[in-house]
């Protein structure tokens, strides 16, 4: 029961987030700061994580293909399919939900135990939309930093080819272009702008509604980061499963 509470509360918020909304001029600073923080303060460890998953990928793949008979350019093409269909869009969010989770979960609980969040309600404003908003519409330039992880993945697994011996230039680059299908760019986006909903949204719930002191906020920031993950993952099957399927 306390699970289908939780669920309740987690869409009344999502509605309340909406409802009064800070004035513009407020609400551009906000969100420029939540800009600058969630994304491009993240944008070191998604190049850093893409280059080195490309690579490994890429490697994995041509030690796996042992027949003689199959062609390099199947390296080229594994690594452009394992990146833009999960790890850009699904293996970075977890990270992110980790990151950009728990940083919204400390900073808001911090904010609610020090009763900051109180001082905002008393004043008449709506500390949802004042907390929540601004990290929402930040998120939604996730995906230009999932676009980068994508060409840093393949760039990666390009490098790992070439100088490693693996394949040529020309028949890894041959391997990206097969059998290309632009949906799956589409697709794996779709996916990005959900996600980014959610490790907005979900760690943001954990911190608002947190009750007790610090150290209920480390606990509140663990517990923000599991739940994260897990509606990724479930929400990553569930797409899946509708537009690949």
């Amino acid at each position: 029961m306390n699970y289908l509470e939780s669920i309740g509360q987690y869409f009344i918020m999502a509605w309340e987030v909406f409802k009064k909304p800070t004035k513009w001029p407020i609400m551009r600073t906000l969100i420029l700061k939540e800009i600058d923080e969630l994304i491009f303060g993240s944008l070191g460890i998604i190049i850093f994580i893409a280059f080195f998953i490309g690579g490994v990928v890429t490697i994995q793949t041509a030690l796996n293909l042992t027949n003689p008979f199959l062609p390099k350019s199947l390296i080229g093409f594994a690594a452009r399919q394992s990146v833009i269909l999960e790890f850009a869009p699904t293996f970075t969010s977890i990270i992110m939900a980790g990151k950009v989770g728990s940083y919204i979960t400390s900073s808001i609980g911090t904010m609610r135990v020090t009763e900051q969040i109180d001082a905002l309600e008393v004043m008449g404003v709506n500390s949802l939309n004042y907390l929540v908003f601004p990290k929402i519409v930040a998120m939604f330039m996730y995906p230009f930093a999932v676009a980068i992880a994508m060409f840093v993945g393949i760039l990666g697994g390009w490098i790992a080819a070439v100088f490693g011996g693996y394949a040529p230039s020309g028949e890894f680059i041959k391997g990206l272009q097969l059998d290309f299908e632009s949906f799956h760019v589409t697709y794996a986006f779709i996916k990005t702008f959900l996600f980014a909903y959610v490790i907005a949204t979900v760690p943001s719930f954990h911190g608002y509604y947190m009750k007790g002191g610090a150290l209920e906020v480390g606990k509140a920031s663990t517990t923000s980061f599991v739940w994260t993950s897990v509606v990724i993952i479930i929400l990553n099957y569930i797409l899946t499963q509708l537009m690949l399927g």
